[in-house]
């Protein structure tokens, strides 16, 4: 989650400069997919880190509101960061890397919202990865209904039944994704210089489009 959670802040702030809270609601609306691993207690001390390391610095501190300020904390003013230019070419560094962890559902959720600014071969690389993921949790699935369907109650059976055909619907798309790399094209609905959606909707919400995991519906409401 670290470098996950890294390359999503030097993303943003690439955009411009927020104070923690800002980030907070950009990570939420912009890259719903890891909104459940996002929290005061995992962002500041990433701030911190990346600050450390000299990839953001402060560019100032703006007055906080009661609403924006966490319960149980004092009321003080907001930090607002901004990326530096070694943080400019860590985050070049980090969008250019493919590997197991940007095939995994996070991974891939984050890189997808990036997509827009990553060079073609590492975006066809990493939807290529996803795919062989997604099909390997697909061969799982198969597996166990084809073995193990009479034991299993229906409502488990129904579950089961569910992750399969999220992982098809994953792997069709990803499919026509990678036919469009392939040959060049954006998918259907975006336009040049933003960050690519899933065919026919909003190209805004990149992440909100790929396919809920095994057991996750896509209308389940945001925990708190």
């Amino acid at each position: 989650m670290g470098a996950v959670l890294e390359l999503a802040i030097l993303g943003l702030l690439q955009e411009s400069p927020m104070h923690g809270y800002e980030l907070r609601k950009e990570l939420v609306a912009k890259l719903g997919a890891i909104r459940a691993a996002i929290s005061y207690g995992s962002l500041y001390p990433t701030l911190r880190r990346l600050q450390a390391a000299g990839w953001i610095t402060e560019a100032g501190q703006t007055p906080a509101t009661a609403e924006e300020v966490p319960a149980l904390t004092s009321r003080r003013g907001r930090v607002v960061y901004k990326i530096t230019a070694e943080g400019k070419e860590r985050f070049a560094e980090l969008i250019a890397q493919t590997g197991p962890e940007t095939y995994e559902d996070t991974g891939f959720g984050v890189h997808f919202a990036f997509f827009a600014r990553t060079d073609r071969a590492t975006r066809l690389r990493i939807l290529e990865g996803r795919r062989r993921k997604v099909e390997e949790r697909r061969e799982g699935l198969r597996d166990v209904l084809s073995r193990a369907a009479e034991r299993l109650d229906a409502y488990t059976l129904e579950l089961q039944r569910h992750g399969l055909d999220a992982c098809e619907r994953e792997v069709r798309w990803l499919e026509e994704l990678i036919a469009n790399e392939r040959s060049g094209r954006t998918p259907a609905g975006s336009t040049p210089g933003t960050d690519p959606g899933r065919p026919g909707t909003d190209p805004g919400s990149s992440v909100e489009n790929i396919p809920p995991p095994p057991g996750q519906s896509r209308n389940e409401p945001e925990q708190p």
